[in-house]
């Protein structure tokens, strides 16, 4: 009896110092946020843009179960279920929609992603600050180019009549290639506009990764004689990690957004086979013939993939590389 109080009263104890500590972090909180509110309050906007813009749209999302009607509006509109879910899954071109939109996907993963992280380490490399400062900055101009001025770009280039290309080949003896015009370079023409429109601005990410790690772990390489390439492997790319596994997981959590000014501006009826995507599908439907209950339904379709996709990937991440979102 007298061991069961002697520890009733140590876990009274303990009770109360956690309480205790408790009170004194919540005060020492108040303190620090009372001391620092200027901090807080440069985030007050940041809080409004993502409540105005992103958490009450997502009201609107009830309009995919509903046969929405502008007139109405969402709360008088009539309720279907799923009915929209439905006759998307159903409809002949999901297949080639959903596939489209992977293998587009999987193309900007393998191809576009790791195309910012070379160039990070090149420019790592290169010793004279003036001409590192002039590459980086003409590397992510593109990236402030609009998608209507780099299709121009690319119709200068790639043009049958008047494209520099074309006429390289032609001048070699060969025939003009329509590469804006034909199903088989679609993919092509967009992946690499993308890669040179975004590459140079990516890069700004992993240059900081790349700073963040400390000239010491090179001398101590060095010293244990280790080559160029074998500090690459074993100093350059783990202090790299953390940045390249939160960005791959961003990528993987947005795979079935490829990017709709980019698609919608290089497509064409002929390349509809092999071009048209979920967004661009959903813009052609729902803006245009004004089902907005079907686009808003693909739309959480999309959401859904994305989300379980970032999960799985991000609880493999954490298996293989102890890195991870959450």
């Amino acid at each position: 009896m007298e061991i069961q109080a002697d520890r009733a009263k140590v876990l009274e104890g303990m009770k109360l110092q956690g309480s205790k500590q408790k009170t004194v972090l919540k005060e020492s909180m108040w303190r620090y946020m009372i001391k620092n509110w200027p901090l807080y309050i440069m985030l007050v906007p940041v809080f409004m843009y993502f409540i105005v813009f992103k958490y009450l749209p997502l009201v609107g999302s009830v309009i995919a179960f509903q046969d929405y009607n502008i007139f109405r509006g969402f709360l008088d509109s009539e309720w279907v279920g799923l009915q929209w879910f439905e006759q998307f899954l159903t409809r002949p071109q999901f297949f080639r929609l959903f596939k489209n939109t992977l293998i587009i996907s999987l193309y900007q993963i393998v191809l576009a992603f790791p195309a910012p992280i070379i160039l990070a380490v090149l420019m790592n490399e290169v010793r004279k600050s003036a001409f590192k400062r002039t590459v980086q900055t003409i590397v992510y101009l593109p990236h402030f180019l609009s998608w209507a001025l780099v299709y121009g770009l690319a119709y200068m280039m790639l043009s049958t009549q008047t494209g520099l290309v074309n006429g390289v080949i032609e001048r070699l003896g060969g025939e003009a290639i329509p590469f804006l015009q034909s199903a088989e370079y679609f993919r092509t023409v967009v992946i690499a506009s993308g890669i040179w429109k975004e590459m140079g601005w990516s890069t700004i990410i992993f240059l900081a990764a790349l700073s963040g790690i400390s000239p010491s772990l090179y001398e101590a390489a060095k010293i244990d004689g280790a080559n160029r390439w074998k500090q690459f492997l074993h100093v350059t790319i783990p202090g790299m990690l953390p940045a390249i596994v939160i960005l791959l997981l961003l990528k993987i959590g947005s795979v079935m957004d490829v990017g709709f000014e980019q698609i919608y501006i290089f497509l064409n009826p002929i390349s509809y086979e092999v071009g048209e995507v979920l967004d661009t599908y959903a813009y052609r439907i729902g803006i245009q013939n004004g089902q907005f209950s079907a686009t808003t339904a693909i739309g959480l379709f999309k959401s859904v993939i994305g989300f379980v996709l970032l999960v799985g990937a991000n609880k493999l991440s954490k298996k293989v590389t102890g890195e991870g979102l959450f």
